[in-house]
């Protein structure tokens, strides 16, 4: 048998920090994470390689400078949490999961650019209904439903999503564009989000529709989705932290530096993804002596780099927002990933943690924001429904979890 013959794709995995690093900066190694789910996460901006990835996170970095983060945070978000939570604290209760979801998808859509004409509860049901089905898609990895009959479903919920969201929307852009472009619109009036910048650049980048159309779903899941599971997970690390240490009970009205971190210690022990995964590319030789021939695939464990004790003390198991780090220790471990493909909406989720900076310069992130907003309300775990893990995937997800308002009626229907 030939050397050729016997060389099939081996599977490597990496669990220390500095492997991971090094896997994260090799441009030999291309993201393989979502390969399952390509219906909805083929050609975006986190599947991408090479020019093309640099190309197109070049033109989307634009809209996560500190100016635009800054006006989320400040001046969009305050007003969509009050709108989204109002009927919950009204009726006294909420389901975190759900809500965490449609909270973070109405800051999404703004800073993806899918407009939402009719601004009814129903219309967002029903944005809402094709996020989720598109987090099934970049999460298929991890399903387990057929994948076939998934990928199915999703491709009818981007059909309809592009015939009533996307169409609609890139319409509405393309007359401001033209308006500018002659001078009839300032150019502050311009909208700022994903779909603008594409629509602009759609020559430049070889954009098809079909590429757009996954490109916003893309930014419209992951901006929603990973700050909705952080948002429900932070929540419950300070239930069960308030228990504990009752002592830090007035911290999370008062201290929305404690607050955040909180999220980022949530961040560090539960990371989207469990995982990273990436093919390579070429040949490839690691510092360790490791050689990787063209498609060999390297998984790096996020979970067991987050919780690595050498780093991040003998509890490195548990939640403790107290957490005491050595100097140039991210506080959120590697969840954000590393090197090119590093997450491009870390700061509009998290902020940035500066211990001594003046209140009026600090960026706590939105999921922060929306975290302290809970608790501002006076939530609480229901005391006659516990949460429930969801049994559709293997990720480590809430399906449920029931919370009551402390400033509303617990027994409302």
């Amino acid at each position: 048998m030939t050397t050729e013959l016997m060389a099939e794709p081996r599977s490597v995995t990496v669990s220390t920090m500095a492997g991971a690093k090094e896997v994260f900066r090799q441009r030999s190694m291309r993201q393989a994470l979502y390969d399952a789910g390509k219906v909805v996460m083929s050609d975006v901006l986190v599947n991408l390689h090479g020019d093309a990835h640099r190309n197109r996170r070049r033109l989307e970095n634009r809209l996560f400078r500190r100016e635009t983060l800054v006006h989320y945070e400040r001046d969009l978000f305050p007003g969509v949490v009050e709108q989204t939570l109002a009927p919950h604290v009204a009726a006294g209760r909420a389901e975190l999961v759900s809500l965490g979801h449609e909270l973070m998808m109405n800051l999404a859509a703004l800073n993806a650019g899918v407009d939402r004409a009719e601004g009814t509860a129903e219309e967002t049901h029903r944005l809402y209904g094709y996020m989720m089905k598109f987090i099934e898609g970049a999460t298929m990895a991890h399903a387990t439903l057929d994948r076939d009959q998934l990928s199915a479903e999703i491709a009818a919920a981007l059909e309809a999503f592009d015939a009533e969201f996307l169409r609609p929307s890139v319409a509405r852009r393309s007359v401001a564009l033209a308006a500018a472009e002659r001078g009839e619109l300032a150019e502050e009036e311009v909208p700022r989000d994903v779909l603008t910048i594409l629509l602009r650049n759609e020559d430049n980048l070889e954009l098809t529709d079909d590429i757009v159309l996954r490109e916003i779903a893309f930014f419209l899941l992951a901006g929603a989705h990973t700050s909705a599971t952080a948002f429900t997970r932070t929540i419950h690390h300070i239930f069960e932290w308030i228990r504990e240490h009752p002592e830090d009970s007035t911290r999370v009205a008062d201290d929305r530096l404690f607050v955040q971190r909180c999220v980022l210690e949530t961040v560090r022990l539960n990371p989207s993804s469990p995982i990273a995964v990436r093919r390579a590319l070429d040949e490839v030789t690691l510092q360790d002596g490791t050689v990787l021939r063209p498609g060999d695939m390297v998984t790096i464990d996020l979970v067991a780099i987050n919780r690595d004790p050498e780093i991040y003390g003998a509890n490195a198991e548990e939640f403790d927002p107290h957490r005491d780090l050595a100097e140039g220790t991210t506080t959120y471990g590697l969840s954000f990933g590393h090197g090119m493909h590093a997450c491009i909406g870390q700061e509009l989720a998290t902020g940035v943690l500066v211990d001594d900076a003046d209140e009026a310069d600090r960026q706590f992130g939105l999921v922060a924001t929306g975290v302290q907003a809970m608790f501002d309300r006076g939530v609480r775990p229901d005391p006659d429904r516990p949460p429930e893990m969801d049994s559709r995937t293997a990720r480590p997800y809430w399906s449920h979890y029931p919370v009551v308002f402390a400033s509303g009626d617990a027994r409302a229907s």
